[in-house]
């Protein structure tokens, strides 16, 4: 029987924030207007680590210099982001995590809610197929066309995450109560709607809220970079 083996992103598999990193590195190269940028993306992080994100003013935000540049002019600074902020980032212990499960025959997905434009990079950086992530939508549904500024769909933020995985598992013809077992790492007390739903929840790396539910519910702690 197939079992499945979810992994948060950020904080999770990376020691930081590619969303917020990505944000960082627009504004440091010009992009975005630096100062304004800078004090948004810090006030939208701390709101998520607050527990207290509005997750369509955020993307409204997040999204729109996507909007505003070529595919090609996005890929080639999104190259020179992997090259200069991530890939220093990818850590042995979370590789070592992800080969773990993926050598005991284990279906392997991330579960983000960074957009996939930032992640999809990111994720096959750690042989991962599989991404369920925050969409930016693009003109005429065309996956190849230029970016709009807005969500493709539910964004992949706490309960959407379920809903987002319910559905994508349902195109592989799986269901995640029929499995035989379900993993899902995380940091974040975010992710508390979809760690209720798997059968083995890990708080991996765990910010202090979800330490202290972990601790309560007797949830196993990873601490993959300490």
């Amino acid at each position: 029987m197939t079992q499945l083996a979810l992994f948060d992103l950020d904080h999770t598999l990376l020691p930081c924030d590619s969303d917020y990193e990505w944000g960082q590195f627009l504004a440091r190269i010009g992009v975005v207007d630096s100062a304004y940028y800078a004090k948004q993306n810090e006030r939208f992080y701390q709101d998520y680590k607050d527990g207290k994100l509005d997750i369509h003013e955020f993307l409204r935000f997040a999204l729109k210099p996507l909007s505003e540049h070529s595919r090609v002019q996005l890929k080639e600074w999104h190259d020179q982001f992997m090259q200069e902020v991530i890939n220093g980032q990818l850590r042995q212990k979370a590789m070592d995590l992800v080969k773990q499960h993926q050598d005991a025959g284990d279906l392997c997905c991330v579960v983000t809610a960074t957009n996939s434009f930032v992640t999809r990079p990111i994720v096959e950086s750690f042989g991962i197929a599989h991404l369920i992530a925050t969409e930016p939508a693009t003109a005429l549904n065309d996956p190849l066309a230029n970016y709009t500024g807005e969500v493709k769909g539910i964004p992949n933020f706490r309960e959407g995450k379920i809903q987002n995985l319910h559905d994508w598992l349902a195109n592989q013809n799986l269901n995640l109560s029929t499995l035989q077992k379900s993993y899902f790492y995380s940091d974040s007390m975010n992710d508390l709607p979809l760690l209720e739903k798997v059968s083995h929840p890990v708080a991996t790396n765990p910010d202090d809220r979800l330490r202290t539910e972990a601790n309560k519910r007797n949830w196993p702690i990873l601490e993959l970079f300490a």
